[in-house]
């Protein structure tokens, strides 16, 4: 099967879209609350689907070398932090790998367009001196 770049349309949670992540040392997103048709076409080329109570039917979509485009509905680059709970419609491009003995299909990302828009603000919550 030839593996196409293909749109999924999802909720985003722990997006690492412009710093690469510490643990996988990666820029990526993980698309979650997918649909059946989106879960059906991403088991057909092989790309496993995880679920998790917080996030439902899940990927994570990476990219090894570039930040992940993000752009909003119009076209115009986000600059803000996208945080957890933010809509959008991601290009996938699966890829095949053979890593360590391992191999299989993942999701790489080429660009994010969100369509609802969750700002990242960090933790606000005060903190009080430790006596």
């Amino acid at each position: 099967m030839e593996l196409k770049p293909f749109k999924i349309e999802a909720d985003i949670m722990w997006a690492f879209l412009d710093t690469p992540n510490q643990m996988s040392g990666k820029y990526q997103v993980d698309l979650c609350n997918l649909s059946k048709n989106t879960i059906k076409a991403l088991e057909e080329m092989g790309i496993p689907v995880r679920n998790k109570e917080d996030k439902g039917f899940f990927i994570t979509a990476k990219s090894k070398n570039y930040p992940i485009t993000t752009v909003d509905s119009a076209g115009n680059k986000v600059t803000a932090k996208v945080g957890n709970g933010s809509r959008g419609i991601a290009l996938i491009k699966p890829y095949a790998y053979n890593k360590n003995g391992k191999s299989g299909v993942a999701a790489g990302i080429n660009k994010l367009t969100i369509t609802n828009l969750v700002e990242y603000v960090g933790n606000t919550a005060e903190t009080a001196d430790v006596l």
